[in-house]
């Protein structure tokens, strides 16, 4: 049965946003050098950033419970499937939810009066296909908020590069995710779900999703000058960039069957490559 609940949450698609919240942990210790209990405080927002995605995915089955019913693509998910209750679903979000809650509590205070918005605005995702093509940016807003509350729960404030960092997340997964939607196009069109697909076409969006990832690119190099980051940095970076323009090349108008690839083994193997060069830059400038 557990099994089953990792399957529910796509456990591993936590590659997605965890590197990045790793990235604001880290820059958020540079800036405060001098704190004494960094290491609890990383076991906290790991926790944080666990359940509040734990959270925002069983709640995202449990709403889409009915369309994904309908769709050949995702009746064999696990509650449509009858493998797993929308009770059982719903009370994992519960729960998930709870302990997000609890775990800000014990970071600091700002992170503690911000959990409800995030949320608002992580479990909210849920519902917007239902009325706006912006489904897939409140998606990427969910996850910008991970390197944002890292850094939020080292320093009980804000910067402009973790605000940076956010941005790049929450444009490269919109854009990834309209990608991800392409295979939708057509169930969403005849159930009245809105997506950029459905909005503009399979062309249009590989276009907008190709603009967004350059975007994306672009931020990063920002990043690095803005910092400024070292060799090992600008390493991840052009990694990461080029999985990205990789991406771009396999799908196209007439051939979306390589979206799979993209969506999870790309875009998982960036985010780890990208975090992982960061946190080489962090520790190289510790040593030099």
């Amino acid at each position: 049965m557990v099994k089953h609940y990792f399957s529910l949450i796509k456990f591993s698609h936590t590659v997605f946003a965890l590197p990045f919240a790793l990235i604001g942990y880290f820059l958020g210790i540079q800036q405060q050098t001098a704190v004494a209990n960094k290491w609890e405080l990383l076991v906290y927002v790991l926790l944080c950033m666990v359940s509040t995605r734990t959270a925002a995915m069983s709640f995202n089955r449990y709403i889409d419970r009915r369309i994904d019913a309908l769709n050949p693509r995702t009746a064999v998910r696990e509650i449509p499937s009858g493998v797993i209750s929308p009770r059982g679903a719903l009370l994992l979000t519960i729960i998930s939810s709870l302990v997000f809650i609890a775990t800000t509590y014990f970071i600091n205070k700002l992170c503690f009066f911000l959990s409800p918005v995030a949320l608002l605005i992580t479990l909210g995702y849920s519902y917007t296909k239902r009325f706006t093509w912006l489904c897939h940016f409140i998606l990427g807003l969910g996850l910008a908020l991970a390197p944002v509350g890292a850094y939020m729960a080292i320093t009980a404030s804000i910067s402009l590069i973790p605000i940076l960092i956010a941005i790049i997340v929450l444009l490269w997964v919109s854009s990834f995710d309209l990608l991800y939607a392409l295979q939708d196009e057509g169930f969403d069109k005849k159930h009245q779900l809105h997506s950029v697909p459905v909005w503009l076409g399979i062309k249009s969006t590989l276009v907008v999703s190709a603009v967004l990832h350059g975007i994306v690119i672009l931020l990063v190099c920002y990043v690095g000058y803005v910092m400024p980051g070292t060799w090992a940095y600008y390493t991840g970076a052009g990694l990461f960039s080029l999985l990205l323009i990789y991406q771009h090349l396999i799908i196209k108008p007439s051939d979306i069957s390589k979206i799979n690839l993209a969506f999870f083994t790309l875009n998982g193997i960036a985010s780890i490559i990208f975090a992982t060069f960061f946190i080489i830059d962090y520790f190289y400038k510790l040593t030099f």
